[in-house]
C-alpha cells in the first residue's frame, strides 16, 4: 500500500517504515532521521488498519514522546493519536502498575519517590544504622541499589549471590544487603515505589501474574522501541516478554552511541538483537542530514576504531565544510580563553547565534573555567541540565504536600513537611515518630492516627501538635476523588499556610519563590484543561502528581531566554544538535575517563566523543591543554589518544604545529620536549632571576615571592597607549606585565571596566 508521506521519506526509511512482518532492527546513524522513521512508522501502522490503542511506543524522555504524538497526530488526526499507549518506559510501565498494584500489594495511588527522596531514606536507614556515612555514602549506596533492581535483583537473591557479597566486602561496606533490604521495606511500609521499581515491579507482576502479561501481550499487536542501545536489562527483558507471542516489535537505535552503561545500559540489547528475534530484519539509516561531509567522515574514522559495533557507512551529501580545528593551549585557564575568542569569531565571521553553539565536555568541573572565560568577555551562556524547575525547594514543598494528601504513608513527604511551616514540631519528636513506626512495622502515618495505641513517647503539648497537622491532611484527603487537583492544590497552599509564608516579605528572593509557586499552580490549571479536553470529567491531585514525578530535566527546562552558548557535558548533549560544537579537555585522564580499564570501557569512551562530534552541524573544535590544574596543583597532560584515532586529513591541526608541519603521530615525542621547555613555567610560583625568559625587554619585579610580577619596559605594547578591542571597545593600557613568559595588559575600557588580557590572544588593534 503506498502512502503519499512515504514519497518524503528516502529509500531505506521508507522500507525500514514499511516492514510489518515482523521483528525489525532498524540502525539509525547520527542525523540519519531516527525519530522521522518512529514517527512515520507509527503513521503507516494506523493508516494501514491497526488499532491506536494496540500500539506500544517507548522512549526515553517524555518530550521526546509529545514531539513524536504531536506529529502523528498532524498525518492521522489528533482524535486517532490520543489513544496511542506513547510514553517513557517509567510513564508507561507506571500507569500499567497503578492499574494493577493491588496485585502486588500497592495501592493504586503509590508515591513515585525521585532520586532526592531515595538518598534521603538511604541517609535515614545509614543514620538509624550508626554506620559511618563516610564509608556508607549515600550517592554510592543508592546507586548499588539501583544496580541490582536494574538486574532484577531482588533483596534475598542480593544476598545470595557470593559475588556481590564479596564485593560488598572488598568495598568496605558488608552491610549493603541489611540496607537494601530495609529500604525496599520502608518504600513497600511508605506505599511508594522509586524509578527503578517501575521497572523491577513490572517484571514481578508479569511474573508472578500469567494472566495479566496474556492480557498486555495480546493488548499490544505491535510495539516500537525508541533508543534501543540504551536499554537496560529489566526493560529488555519487559519488551521481551510484552512481544513473545507475535514478535511485532521495530526497535529503533545506533550501538555507536551508547554511552549510558553507569546507568545500566547494556550494548548488548542492541547487537545480539538478532540472536532475541531470530527472523529479525535489519535496516540500516546511513545518510546523515545533519553535518557536513568533513565531520561526518571524521567521526567515521574515529568509532571505526572500535570492534564491538554493527557496521555501517554513514555520509552525507551535504558541503565539504571546514576541517576539524584542534586547539592546542599550555594551561586549562588559556583553553577557555581560546575558546571564548574562536566564540568571537564566529559570531563576527559567520553570524552565529550564541544558541547555535554548545561547549562540551567530560565532566561538570570542567565548566568552571569556562564560564569566567565567557563571563570576562561578556558572552551569555547557561548551564544545561541545572536545578529544574521541580526540584526547586518551594516546589518541593508543595508537591510533598500534595503527596501526602494523596498517600498518607508516604514517609519522605510527611518528614519534609510536618513542621513546614514551623508549627513547633522539631527533629527530635520526628525522629520519635519514625522510630516508632519502626518499632511496630507500620507507617509514620498510621502511628499519628492512633498515639495512644503505639505509645508514642511525647508530651501532652506535642501530641496535639501532631493531632491538628494529621487533621489538617485528613480534611485534604477527603477530597482527593471529588475535587479537581487545581481547586484542591490552591486549598493545601492557603489553608496550609504556604502561601503566608511565601509571601512573608518583598525580597527579591521571596518574590522569586511567589513566582514560582503561582507558575506550579498555573501547571496544575494546564493540566485539569488538557484532561477535561480529552473527554475526563474532572482531573484529579493523584494523576497530577503521576505526571510531574516521571518528568525529566529536559522536559522541565523554563530558560525563556534562549540565545546563550551551551554548556553541558557529553553524555547530557546525546539527542541535540548545534551549528558549532567546541569539545573542551581532550587529554589523556580526562577524555577517555582514568576509570575506564578494559577495552569495552575504553569502546565505550570513545563512542561518547564519537557522540560530541556527531552534534555539530558546520564547524567542530577539539581542544588540549598541555598542563591542568587539579588537586590543588598543576598536572602535566598529554593529548587523548582518541584524536590520534581521527584521519588527519580531517584536522586542521594546531598553528604551532604548522612550522614543523607535525602529524599526530609525532606528538608524544613532542610532549616530552614542551615538558622540558616549560617546567619552569609550571613549577612553584616562585620565579627566580636567572631562570627569567631572555628577552631584550627590560624587566622590573614587583610584589612578593608568593607572586613575582615583572613589569616590560619596550613592551610590546607600551604604556599609555590607546587600543581597540572586539568586545569591550576603546580602551587606554595602563601597565604591561611579564607572568609566566607571557605579557599581559591592564587595559581600561571606560564602562566596561579595567581588564586583564594576555597579548598573544587578545586581537588587540594599536590606534596611533
Amino acid at each position: 500500500m503506498e502512502l503519499e508521506f512515504l514519497k518524503e521519506l528516502n529509500e531505506s526509511q521508507r522500507k525500514a517504515v514499511q516492514y510489518t512482518d515482523g521483528a525489525s532492527l532498524v540502525i539509525a546513524g547520527a542525523g540519519s532521521g531516527k525519530t522521522r522513521v518512529l514517527t512515520y512508522k507509527i503513521a503507516y501502522l494506523l493508516k494501514t488498519g491497526m488499532a491506536p490503542s494496540s500500539i506500544l511506543a517507548l522512549t526515553f524522555t517524555n518530550k521526546a514522546a509529545r514531539e513524536m504524538k504531536e506529529r502523528i497526530a498532524m498525518m492521522v488526526g489528533e482524535k486517532t493519536a490520543r489513544y496511542l499507549w506513547m510514553g517513557t518506559f517509567h510513564s508507561v510501565f507506571s500507569r500499567i502498575l497503578r492499574s494493577e498494584a493491588e496485585l502486588i500489594g500497592y495501592s493504586k495511588n503509590f508515591t513515585i519517590y525521585d532520586s532526592a527522596d531515595s538518598k534521603s531514606l538511604v541517609k535515614s536507614i545509614v543514620k538509624e544504622l550508626k554506620l559511618d556515612d563516610k564509608v556508607y555514602k549515600h550517592g554510592f549506596v543508592q546507586s548499588r541499589i539501583s544496580y541490582a533492581k536494574n538486574n532484577l535483583i531482588t533483596p534475598d537473591a542480593y544476598l545470595a549471590n557470593s559475588d556481590l557479597m564479596k564485593a560488598d566486602v572488598s568495598s568496605k561496606i558488608p552491610l549493603m544487603s541489611d540496607i537494601y533490604k530495609i529500604y525496599c521495606n520502608r518504600c513497600k511500609q511508605a506505599d511508594a515505589m522509586d524509578f527503578d521499581d517501575l521497572l523491577l515491579q513490572t517484571n514481578v507482576l508479569f511474573r508472578n501474574h500469567p494472566d495479566v502479561l496474556q492480557n498486555y501481550q495480546q493488548r499490544f499487536g505491535f510495539i516500537l522501541v525508541d533508543e534501543y542501545q540504551d536499554t537496560n536489562f529489566a526493560q529488555y527483558l519487559i519488551v521481551k516478554k510484552l512481544a513473545e507471542q507475535h514478535e511485532k516489535i521495530c526497535v529503533v537505535g545506533d550501538d555507536a552511541q551508547s554511552i549510558y552503561s553507569f546507568r545500566g545500559a547494556n550494548i548488548d540489547n542492541i547487537l545480539k538483537f538478532k540472536s532475541s528475534y531470530q527472523h529479525a530484519q535489519v535496516f540500516k539509516l546511513e545518510q546523515n542530514y545533519r553535518s557536513t561531509q568533513t565531520i561526518v567522515n571524521a567521526a567515521n574514522s574515529l568509532i571505526d576504531k572500535n570492534s564491538q559495533q554493527i557496521k555501517k557507512t554513514v555520509f552525507s551529501e551535504k558541503e565539504t565544510g571546514n576541517q576539524i580545528k584542534l586547539l592546542s593551549v599550555f594551561t586549562d585557564f588559556e583553553e577557555g580563553f581560546v575558546v571564548a575568542n574562536n566564540i568571537s569569531d564566529l559570531r563576527s565571521e559567520n553570524n552565529y547565534r550564541y544558541q547555535d553553539i554548545a561547549i562540551l565536555y567530560r565532566t561538570n568541573s570542567q565548566s568552571r573555567v569556562m564560564e569566567e572565560a565567557l563571563r570576562k568577555q561578556t558572552i551569555p551562556y547557561r548551564i544545561y541540565g541545572g536545578l529544574s524547575f521541580y526540584q526547586r525547594k518551594e516546589i518541593k514543598d508543595v508537591i510533598a504536600y500534595c503527596r501526602l494528601v494523596c498517600n498518607p504513608n508516604d514517609e519522605e513527604a510527611l518528614k519534609r513537611i510536618i513542621n513546614y511551616p514551623a508549627r513547633g514540631i522539631g527533629d527530635t519528636t520526628v525522629n520519635k515518630l519514625i522510630e516508632c513506626s519502626q518499632l511496630h512495622a507500620v507507617s509514620a502515618w498510621e502511628v499519628l492516627t492512633d498515639m495512644l495505641k503505639y505509645n508514642l513517647p511525647v508530651n501532652a503539648g506535642t501530641a496535639n501538635k501532631l493531632a491538628q497537622f494529621r487533621s489538617m491532611i485528613d480534611v485534604f484527603a477527603e477530597q482527593v476523588t471529588i475535587q479537581s487537583a487545581y481547586d484542591l492544590a490552591n486549598s493545601i497552599i492557603k489553608v496550609s499556610g504556604v502561601i503566608s509564608d511565601t509571601y512573608g516579605d518583598h525580597s527579591p528572593e521571596s518574590m522569586s519563590r511567589q513566582d514560582n509557586v503561582q507558575e506550579l499552580l498555573k501547571a496544575i490549571h494546564e493540566f485539569c484543561d488538557i484532561k477535561i479536553a480529552d473527554g475526563e470529567p474532572i482531573a484529579l491531585l493523584p494523576d497530577f502528581l503521576s505526571e510531574v514525578s516521571l518528568l525529566t530535566d529536559q522536559d522541565t527546562d523554563k530558560d525563556t531566554d534562549k540565545d546563550k552558548i551551551t554548556l553541558m557535558t557529553v553524555h547530557a548533549a546525546k539527542g541535540l544538535e548545534f551549528k558549532a560544537v567546541f569539545i573542551v579537555g581532550m587529554e589523556e585522564e580526562l577524555f577517555p575517563s582514568p576509570f575506564s580499564q578494559n577495552e569495552r570501557e575504553l569502546e565505550e569512551e570513545r563512542r561518547l566523543f564519537y557522540v560530541a562530534i556527531t552534534r555539530a552541524e558546520e564547524r567542530c573544535f577539539i581542544s588540549y591543554a598541555k598542563s591542568r590544574f587539579k588537586n590543588g596543583k598543576t598536572n602535566f597532560s598529554n593529548p587523548s589518544r582518541f584524536i590520534k584515532d581521527i584521519d588527519e586529513q580531517y584536522l586542521e591541526m594546531p598553528v604551532e604545529a604548522k612550522p614543523k608541519q607535525a602529524r599526530i603521530s609525532d606528538w608524544d615525542n613532542d610532549m616530552e620536549v614542551e615538558r622540558k621547555r616549560f617546567q619552569p613555567t609550571f613549577s612553584k610560583p616562585i620565579i627566580r632571576e636567572n631562570v627569567l625568559p631572555q628577552n631584550p625587554k627590560r624587566l622590573v619585579k614587583v610584589g612578593s615571592s608568593a607572586g613575582d610580577k615583572f613589569l616590560v619596559e619596550n613592551a610590546t605594547i607600551p604604556t599609555g597607549v590607546f587600543v581597540k578591542h572586539a568586545l569591550f571597545g576603546i580602551g587606554k593600557v595602563l601597565e604591561t606585565s611579564l607572568v609566566n613568559g607571557n605579557e599581559k595588559a591592564e587595559i581600561d575600557f571606560g564602562e566596561k571596566g579595567v581588564k586583564s588580557l594576555l597579548l598573544k590572544f587578545a586581537k588587540l588593534e594599536v590606534l596611533k
